[in-house]
Protein backbone atom coordinates (compact mmCIF):
# COMPACT_ATOMS: atom_id res chain seq x y z
CA UNK A 1 0.00 0.00 0.00
CA UNK A 2 1.17 3.59 -0.72
CA UNK A 3 2.05 5.21 2.19
CA UNK A 4 1.04 8.76 1.11
CA UNK A 5 -2.46 7.33 0.43
CA UNK A 6 -5.22 8.92 2.95
CA UNK A 7 -8.60 8.24 3.37
CA UNK A 8 -11.33 10.65 5.24
CA UNK A 9 -14.81 9.44 6.24
CA UNK A 10 -17.51 11.50 6.93
CA UNK A 11 -19.33 10.05 9.60
CA UNK A 12 -21.02 13.14 10.84
CA UNK A 13 -24.48 13.18 9.31
CA UNK A 14 -27.80 13.00 10.59
CA UNK A 15 -29.46 11.37 8.28
CA UNK A 16 -32.91 13.03 8.45
CA UNK A 17 -34.50 11.63 4.60
CA UNK A 18 -34.23 8.63 6.54
CA UNK A 19 -36.58 9.12 9.01
CA UNK A 20 -37.92 7.68 11.53
CA UNK A 21 -35.43 4.74 11.61
CA UNK A 22 -32.29 7.01 11.25
CA UNK A 23 -32.34 9.61 14.63
CA UNK A 24 -30.14 12.14 16.21
CA UNK A 25 -28.83 9.04 18.73
CA UNK A 26 -28.67 6.62 15.93
CA UNK A 27 -28.06 7.74 12.66
CA UNK A 28 -28.41 5.56 9.56
CA UNK A 29 -24.48 5.27 9.20
CA UNK A 30 -24.41 3.56 12.45
CA UNK A 31 -27.10 0.95 11.33
CA UNK A 32 -27.13 -2.37 10.08
CA UNK A 33 -30.50 -1.46 7.49
CA UNK A 34 -29.85 -3.62 5.23
CA UNK A 35 -29.72 -6.56 7.36
CA UNK A 36 -25.26 -7.44 5.81
CA UNK A 37 -24.97 -8.48 9.46
CA UNK A 38 -22.69 -4.85 9.18
CA UNK A 39 -23.25 -0.89 9.80
CA UNK A 40 -22.80 1.31 6.99
CA UNK A 41 -19.16 2.50 8.86
CA UNK A 42 -18.09 -0.69 9.21
CA UNK A 43 -18.62 -1.62 5.49
CA UNK A 44 -16.97 1.60 4.32
CA UNK A 45 -13.93 1.50 6.51
CA UNK A 46 -13.20 -1.94 5.74
CA UNK A 47 -14.00 -1.18 1.97
CA UNK A 48 -10.89 1.25 2.42
CA UNK A 49 -8.76 -0.80 4.34
CA UNK A 50 -8.08 -2.77 1.29
CA UNK A 51 -6.31 0.12 -0.40
CA UNK A 52 -5.24 2.41 2.44
CA UNK A 53 -3.09 1.59 5.85
CA UNK A 54 -5.05 1.73 8.56
CA UNK A 55 -2.98 4.82 10.34
CA UNK A 56 -4.20 6.40 7.02
CA UNK A 57 -7.94 6.29 7.73
CA UNK A 58 -9.53 9.12 9.38
CA UNK A 59 -13.06 9.05 10.87
CA UNK A 60 -14.76 12.86 10.81
CA UNK A 61 -18.02 12.81 13.20
CA UNK A 62 -19.61 14.50 16.02
CA UNK A 63 -18.77 14.33 19.67
CA UNK A 64 -21.75 12.27 20.58
CA UNK A 65 -20.90 9.52 18.06
CA UNK A 66 -17.49 8.98 19.35
CA UNK A 67 -18.14 5.80 21.36
CA UNK A 68 -20.06 4.25 18.62
CA UNK A 69 -17.30 4.76 16.40
CA UNK A 70 -14.61 3.21 18.76
CA UNK A 71 -17.21 0.45 18.96
CA UNK A 72 -18.10 -0.42 15.72
CA UNK A 73 -14.69 0.23 14.14
CA UNK A 74 -11.78 -0.86 16.65
CA UNK A 75 -9.42 -1.02 13.97
CA UNK A 76 -9.11 2.83 13.51
CA UNK A 77 -7.25 4.23 16.53
CA UNK A 78 -8.89 7.06 18.91
CA UNK A 79 -6.58 9.71 17.70
CA UNK A 80 -7.81 8.64 13.54
CA UNK A 81 -11.12 10.13 15.10
CA UNK A 82 -11.93 13.57 14.72
CA UNK A 83 -14.27 14.86 16.45
CA UNK A 84 -16.83 18.13 15.66
CA UNK A 85 -18.19 20.06 18.16
CA UNK A 86 -21.57 20.15 15.82
CA UNK A 87 -22.29 19.99 12.20
CA UNK A 88 -21.32 22.57 9.69
CA UNK A 89 -21.18 20.91 6.73
CA UNK A 90 -18.54 19.21 4.47
CA UNK A 91 -16.38 21.60 3.82
CA UNK A 92 -15.04 22.68 7.59
CA UNK A 93 -15.03 19.05 8.19
CA UNK A 94 -12.79 18.61 4.75
CA UNK A 95 -11.17 21.56 5.92
CA UNK A 96 -10.26 19.79 9.29
CA UNK A 97 -9.31 16.39 7.87
CA UNK A 98 -6.69 18.52 5.50
CA UNK A 99 -5.09 20.33 8.78
CA UNK A 100 -4.94 17.30 10.81
CA UNK A 101 -3.29 15.60 7.98
CA UNK A 102 -0.76 18.25 7.16
CA UNK A 103 0.63 17.42 10.62
CA UNK A 104 1.31 13.55 9.79
CA UNK A 105 2.02 14.04 6.22
CA UNK A 106 2.57 17.00 3.68
CA UNK A 107 2.48 14.48 0.93
CA UNK A 108 -0.91 13.20 1.36
CA UNK A 109 -3.27 12.44 -1.47
CA UNK A 110 -6.34 11.73 -0.07
CA UNK A 111 -10.04 10.65 -0.77
CA UNK A 112 -12.87 11.81 0.78
CA UNK A 113 -16.10 9.95 1.53
CA UNK A 114 -19.45 9.43 3.16
CA UNK A 115 -19.63 6.55 5.26
CA UNK A 116 -23.22 5.55 4.40
CA UNK A 117 -23.10 4.66 0.06
CA UNK A 118 -23.92 1.21 -1.29
CA UNK A 119 -21.58 0.32 -3.34
CA UNK A 120 -22.08 -3.10 -5.26
CA UNK A 121 -19.66 -3.56 -7.38
CA UNK A 122 -16.46 -3.48 -4.48
CA UNK A 123 -13.82 -4.63 -6.80
CA UNK A 124 -14.39 -2.30 -9.50
CA UNK A 125 -14.93 0.39 -7.02
CA UNK A 126 -11.48 -0.13 -5.28
CA UNK A 127 -9.53 -0.55 -8.94
CA UNK A 128 -11.24 3.07 -9.79
CA UNK A 129 -10.26 5.04 -6.45
CA UNK A 130 -6.64 3.44 -7.34
CA UNK A 131 -6.65 5.52 -10.58
CA UNK A 132 -7.81 8.07 -9.26
CA UNK A 133 -5.86 8.16 -6.32
CA UNK A 134 -3.06 7.98 -8.91
CA UNK A 135 -4.23 10.43 -11.43
CA UNK A 136 -4.46 13.51 -8.27
CA UNK A 137 -1.02 12.20 -7.16
CA UNK A 138 0.33 13.36 -10.02
CA UNK A 139 -1.80 16.44 -11.14
CA UNK A 140 -2.68 19.93 -9.12
CA UNK A 141 -6.21 18.94 -9.78
CA UNK A 142 -9.39 18.33 -7.58
CA UNK A 143 -10.85 14.54 -8.79
CA UNK A 144 -14.83 13.70 -8.17
CA UNK A 145 -16.04 10.86 -9.04
CA UNK A 146 -18.96 11.04 -11.55
CA UNK A 147 -21.25 8.17 -11.63
CA UNK A 148 -23.42 7.03 -15.38
CA UNK A 149 -26.81 7.33 -14.25
CA UNK A 150 -29.54 5.29 -15.47
CA UNK A 151 -32.53 6.81 -14.42
CA UNK A 152 -33.93 10.74 -14.12
CA UNK A 153 -33.15 11.27 -10.53
CA UNK A 154 -34.04 14.56 -9.28
CA UNK A 155 -32.73 13.59 -6.05
CA UNK A 156 -28.68 13.76 -7.03
CA UNK A 157 -26.78 16.69 -8.04
CA UNK A 158 -25.24 16.32 -11.85
CA UNK A 159 -21.75 16.98 -12.83
CA UNK A 160 -21.64 17.46 -16.58
CA UNK A 161 -18.14 16.61 -18.44
CA UNK A 162 -16.28 18.66 -20.83
CA UNK A 163 -15.41 15.64 -23.08
CA UNK A 164 -13.67 18.45 -25.61
CA UNK A 165 -11.40 18.32 -22.60
CA UNK A 166 -9.74 14.83 -21.59
CA UNK A 167 -7.30 14.38 -19.26
CA UNK A 168 -4.82 11.48 -19.76
CA UNK A 169 -6.29 9.07 -18.05
CA UNK A 170 -9.13 6.98 -19.15
CA UNK A 171 -12.80 8.25 -17.99
CA UNK A 172 -10.88 11.41 -16.90
CA UNK A 173 -12.43 14.54 -18.39
CA UNK A 174 -12.67 18.47 -17.18
CA UNK A 175 -15.62 19.18 -15.44
CA UNK A 176 -18.02 22.04 -17.04
CA UNK A 177 -20.68 22.87 -14.91
CA UNK A 178 -22.56 21.76 -11.44
CA UNK A 179 -25.97 21.71 -11.41
CA UNK A 180 -28.20 20.41 -7.47
CA UNK A 181 -31.44 18.33 -7.79
CA UNK A 182 -32.33 19.55 -11.06
CA UNK A 183 -36.34 19.45 -12.36
CA UNK A 184 -37.68 16.30 -14.10
CA UNK A 185 -37.76 17.46 -17.27
CA UNK A 186 -34.01 18.43 -16.53
CA UNK A 187 -32.49 16.00 -15.09
CA UNK A 188 -34.49 13.86 -18.66
CA UNK A 189 -32.28 15.96 -20.72
CA UNK A 190 -29.58 15.33 -18.93
CA UNK A 191 -29.07 11.69 -19.06
CA UNK A 192 -30.12 11.34 -22.49
CA UNK A 193 -27.54 13.81 -23.75
CA UNK A 194 -24.54 11.34 -22.00
CA UNK A 195 -22.71 14.53 -20.77
CA UNK A 196 -23.99 13.77 -17.51
CA UNK A 197 -23.22 12.18 -14.40
CA UNK A 198 -24.50 11.90 -10.83
CA UNK A 199 -22.34 13.79 -8.24
CA UNK A 200 -21.21 11.04 -5.41
CA UNK A 201 -20.05 13.12 -3.06
CA UNK A 202 -16.94 11.78 -3.53
CA UNK A 203 -13.62 13.40 -4.41
CA UNK A 204 -9.47 12.84 -4.70
CA UNK A 205 -6.97 15.24 -4.38
CA UNK A 206 -3.44 15.99 -2.95
CA UNK A 207 -3.12 17.88 0.26
CA UNK A 208 -1.41 20.27 -1.66
CA UNK A 209 -3.71 21.32 -4.71
CA UNK A 210 -6.56 21.35 -2.00
CA UNK A 211 -4.93 23.48 0.10
CA UNK A 212 -4.72 25.82 -2.71
CA UNK A 213 -8.30 25.99 -3.69
CA UNK A 214 -9.15 26.60 0.20
CA UNK A 215 -6.53 29.34 0.60
CA UNK A 216 -8.26 31.03 -2.56
CA UNK A 217 -11.80 30.23 -1.85
CA UNK A 218 -12.73 29.58 1.86
CA UNK A 219 -9.51 31.55 2.80
CA UNK A 220 -10.92 32.65 6.81
CA UNK A 221 -11.58 28.72 7.15
CA UNK A 222 -8.29 27.67 5.88
CA UNK A 223 -6.45 29.90 7.98
CA UNK A 224 -8.77 28.95 11.32
CA UNK A 225 -7.31 25.38 10.93
CA UNK A 226 -3.77 26.40 9.90
CA UNK A 227 -2.69 28.21 12.62
CA UNK A 228 -4.34 25.87 14.80
CA UNK A 229 -3.26 22.34 13.17
CA UNK A 230 -0.70 21.24 16.13
CA UNK A 231 -3.28 21.65 18.59
CA UNK A 232 -6.26 20.21 16.52
CA UNK A 233 -6.65 17.51 19.57
CA UNK A 234 -7.66 20.08 21.91
CA UNK A 235 -11.31 20.05 22.42
CA UNK A 236 -11.44 23.54 23.27
CA UNK A 237 -9.48 24.65 20.24
CA UNK A 238 -11.82 23.04 17.66
CA UNK A 239 -14.63 24.59 19.98
CA UNK A 240 -13.53 27.67 19.32
CA UNK A 241 -12.57 27.26 15.21
CA UNK A 242 -16.15 26.04 14.74
CA UNK A 243 -17.81 28.86 16.95
CA UNK A 244 -16.06 31.36 13.73
CA UNK A 245 -16.19 28.74 10.70
CA UNK A 246 -18.73 29.68 7.91
CA UNK A 247 -21.21 26.50 7.78
CA UNK A 248 -21.33 25.69 4.03
CA UNK A 249 -20.43 22.21 1.84
CA UNK A 250 -17.64 21.70 -0.07
CA UNK A 251 -19.72 21.72 -3.39
CA UNK A 252 -20.45 25.16 -2.68
CA UNK A 253 -17.90 26.41 -1.43
CA UNK A 254 -15.03 25.14 -3.90
CA UNK A 255 -15.74 22.17 -6.31
CA UNK A 256 -18.62 24.81 -8.10
CA UNK A 257 -16.18 28.11 -8.36
CA UNK A 258 -12.79 26.32 -9.20
CA UNK A 259 -11.53 25.88 -12.83
CA UNK A 260 -9.54 23.01 -11.71
CA UNK A 261 -12.21 20.27 -11.32
CA UNK A 262 -12.36 17.17 -13.22
CA UNK A 263 -14.55 14.17 -13.17
CA UNK A 264 -13.63 10.64 -12.86
CA UNK A 265 -16.79 8.28 -14.54
CA UNK A 266 -17.87 5.35 -13.16
CA UNK A 267 -20.52 2.82 -13.17
CA UNK A 268 -19.46 0.73 -9.90
CA UNK A 269 -23.32 0.01 -8.80
CA UNK A 270 -22.95 2.87 -6.91
CA UNK A 271 -26.52 3.99 -4.50
CA UNK A 272 -26.28 7.02 -1.83
CA UNK A 273 -28.79 5.51 -0.16
CA UNK A 274 -30.17 9.03 1.10
CA UNK A 275 -33.70 7.98 0.95
CA UNK A 276 -36.55 5.48 1.37
CA UNK A 277 -36.53 5.84 -2.44
CA UNK A 278 -32.99 4.84 -2.84
CA UNK A 279 -33.76 1.83 -0.88
CA UNK A 280 -36.55 1.14 -2.64
CA UNK A 281 -34.82 0.99 -5.96
CA UNK A 282 -31.48 -0.93 -4.74
CA UNK A 283 -33.99 -3.96 -2.82
CA UNK A 284 -35.22 -7.38 -4.45
CA UNK A 285 -39.41 -6.04 -5.09
CA UNK A 286 -41.74 -9.17 -5.50
CA UNK A 287 -44.28 -9.49 -8.56
CA UNK A 288 -46.39 -6.35 -7.97
CA UNK A 289 -42.91 -4.04 -7.17
CA UNK A 290 -43.66 -4.09 -3.81
CA UNK A 291 -39.97 -4.06 -1.85
CA UNK A 292 -40.46 -5.63 1.74
CA UNK A 293 -37.98 -5.26 4.90
CA UNK A 294 -40.61 -6.49 6.90
CA UNK A 295 -41.32 -10.02 8.94
CA UNK A 296 -45.28 -10.70 8.48
CA UNK A 297 -46.56 -8.97 5.67
CA UNK A 298 -50.03 -9.67 3.92
CA UNK A 299 -50.52 -7.58 1.14
CA UNK A 300 -53.91 -7.37 -1.09
CA UNK A 301 -54.15 -5.63 -4.66
CA UNK A 302 -50.66 -3.25 -3.10
CA UNK A 303 -47.75 -2.74 -5.35
CA UNK A 304 -45.25 -0.03 -6.05
CA UNK A 305 -44.97 0.31 -2.31
CA UNK A 306 -41.82 -0.13 0.67
CA UNK A 307 -42.78 -1.31 3.82
CA UNK A 308 -39.77 -1.06 6.52
CA UNK A 309 -40.20 -2.47 10.11
CA UNK A 310 -37.50 -4.46 12.27
CA UNK A 311 -40.88 -5.54 14.76
CA UNK A 312 -40.61 -9.70 13.92
CA UNK A 313 -44.23 -10.29 16.03
CA UNK A 314 -46.27 -7.50 14.09
CA UNK A 315 -48.78 -8.48 11.08
CA UNK A 316 -48.77 -5.63 8.17
CA UNK A 317 -51.94 -5.64 6.36
CA UNK A 318 -52.34 -3.19 3.33
CA UNK A 319 -54.81 -3.27 1.13
CA UNK A 320 -55.60 -1.06 -2.33
CA UNK A 321 -52.37 0.72 -1.60
CA UNK A 322 -50.26 2.17 -4.14
CA UNK A 323 -47.05 4.18 -4.03
CA UNK A 324 -46.70 4.36 -0.43
CA UNK A 325 -43.43 4.14 2.34
CA UNK A 326 -44.85 2.68 5.19
CA UNK A 327 -41.95 3.18 7.86
CA UNK A 328 -42.89 1.30 11.51
CA UNK A 329 -40.49 1.92 14.48
CA UNK A 330 -40.73 1.67 18.25
CA UNK A 331 -42.36 4.96 18.64
CA UNK A 332 -43.25 6.28 15.29
CA UNK A 333 -45.29 5.14 12.14
CA UNK A 334 -45.11 6.73 9.17
CA UNK A 335 -47.05 6.21 6.12
CA UNK A 336 -46.06 8.81 3.21
CA UNK A 337 -46.44 8.50 -0.65
CA UNK A 338 -43.20 7.67 -2.36
CA UNK A 339 -43.70 11.05 -4.74
CA UNK A 340 -43.80 12.95 -1.55
CA UNK A 341 -41.09 11.65 -0.22
CA UNK A 342 -38.95 15.05 -0.64
CA UNK A 343 -41.31 16.18 2.53
CA UNK A 344 -40.04 13.74 5.38
CA UNK A 345 -37.01 16.51 5.96
CA UNK A 346 -39.77 18.78 6.11
CA UNK A 347 -41.49 16.76 8.53
CA UNK A 348 -39.25 16.54 10.34
CA UNK A 349 -38.34 20.21 10.79
CA UNK A 350 -42.06 20.40 11.91
CA UNK A 351 -41.72 18.38 14.29
CA UNK A 352 -38.33 20.19 16.30
CA UNK A 353 -40.29 23.32 16.20
CA UNK A 354 -43.68 21.78 17.92
CA UNK A 355 -41.11 20.09 20.58
CA UNK A 356 -41.34 16.81 19.45
CA UNK A 357 -37.80 16.21 19.74
CA UNK A 358 -38.04 12.99 21.66
CA UNK A 359 -39.41 11.42 17.95
CA UNK A 360 -36.36 12.78 16.47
Amino acid sequence: MNKNYFCVIMAGGMGTRFWPISRIDLPKQFMDILGTGKTFLQTTVERFQQIIPDENIFIVTGEKHKNLVLKQVPQIKEKNILLEPFGRNTAPCIAFANAKIKTINPNATIIVSPSDHLILQEANFLKEVEKGLYFAMNNDALLTMGIKPYRPNTGYGYIQTDKNKSSDYENIFKVKTFTEKPSLEMAKQFVSSGEFYWNSGMFIWNLRTIEKEFQKFLPEMYQLFEDKKENLDSKIVINEIYQMVKSISIDYGIMEKSKNVYVLCADFGWSDLGTWLSLYETHDKDKNHNSIYASLVSLHNTKNSIIFSKNRKKLYVLHDLDNLILVDTDDVLLAISKDNEQSIKEIVNNLKLNGKEEYL
